[in-house]
This record gives C-alpha cells, sequence and structure tokens, in this order.
C-alpha cells in the first residue's frame, strides 16, 4: 500500500516529465521581473517642522505615491499632510466602511519639550508610513475609497469636504 521511497531529484524529474504536455508555458525574463500588472508603492518621508514658538510649531510629512491602479488619478504623485490630516483621514475612514478593520495610528507625544526631538519625529514618521502601507495596501480600500486617493493625491486635500 505505501509507496517506497523515491530520491527526490527522481520525483522531480517524473513530474516535469509527466507535466511536459502541459499548457503552461514558460514565463519569459520580463514577465517575471517586469513591472507588475498592479502596483502601489506609499512612502511617508521628509518630516519638516515649521514654526518657532511652541504653541506655533507643528511637523508636516511628504507622502510619495507610485502606482498604475486605474483607480489612482496620477501616476506619482507628492503631497505634504500633518499628523491631524492623519487622524481627520482615519476617522473618514472608519465611516467610509465597515468592512475593513483600520489600523491604529502612532500615539500623541504628550510631553510639548519632547514633542519636536528628531527621535520621536521619526518614531512618528515611522508609524505613519506603517499606517499608510497598510491602509493603502487593502485591496477594498485601494479600488473602493475615494478619500484614500484624495489622502494620498490631493494636495489640496481638505477632511471637511470628506467627511460624510
Amino acid at each position: 500500500m505505501s509507496r517506497q521511497f523515491e530520491p527526490i531529484t527522481d520525483a522531480i524529474s517524473s513530474s516535469t516529465s509527466a507535466n511536459s504536455s502541459s499548457p503552461h508555458k514558460s514565463q519569459t525574463f520580463s514577465e517575471i521581473y517586469g513591472v507588475p500588472e498592479n502596483f502601489l508603492e506609499v512612502e511617508v518621508k521628509n518630516p519638516q517642522t515649521h514654526g518657532y514658538e511652541s504653541g506655533q510649531m507643528y511637523t508636516d510629512y511628504e507622502i510619495i505615491c507610485r502606482t498604475n491602479i486605474p483607480a489612482f488619478k496620477k501616476r506619482s504623485s507628492r503631497v505634504r499632510r500633518r499628523y491631524s490630516d492623519f487622524v481627520a483621514f482615519r476617522k473618514i475612514l472608519e465611516q467610509e466602511t465597515t468592512r475593513v478593520v483600520i489600523p491604529q495610528l502612532p500615539g500623541r507625544i504628550l510631553l510639548n519639550s519632547n514633542k519636536f526631538n528628531e527621535l520621536n519625529i521619526e518614531k512618528r514618521r515611522s508609524g505613519l508610513e506603517r499606517f499608510l502601507i497598510i491602509v493603502s495596501g487593502h485591496p477594498l480600500l485601494q479600488t473602493g475609497s475615494k478619500s484614500l486617493i484624495e489622502f494620498i493625491q490631493n494636495e489640496k486635500w481638505d477632511p471637511k469636504s470628506m467627511l460624510y
């Protein structure tokens, strides 16, 4: 009943010879390593702190997007967003869909003296990028969320115009 042990090389060669009449064709180099059919790359980079007085200071981040997904208006874009924009965007996404769990944003920095410390800014940038990669990578949001596309690509994005 049990099959006798067969070396892996024999098993592979016998299965490939059995499948040689297979309808599948071998792929070319460009098919394997070419541009994927649909791709979306999102980066959060270049934090910049603005203002000089502690009550007037804020940091914004550059969002760089490259895609060939038809739902997106531009193939590449660069916009700047503040942390408060991400907070508003997350609320809009939660209102927009109940079928997708929206991940948490990195937490607020409570002590003003540490708020603009380079280490804290980099931790926040990394957390915002992780959030945006998860959200933008979700297939339901990629094709069905107007607010995602607007947030990533529209330089004049206004959260008030997106609220339902």
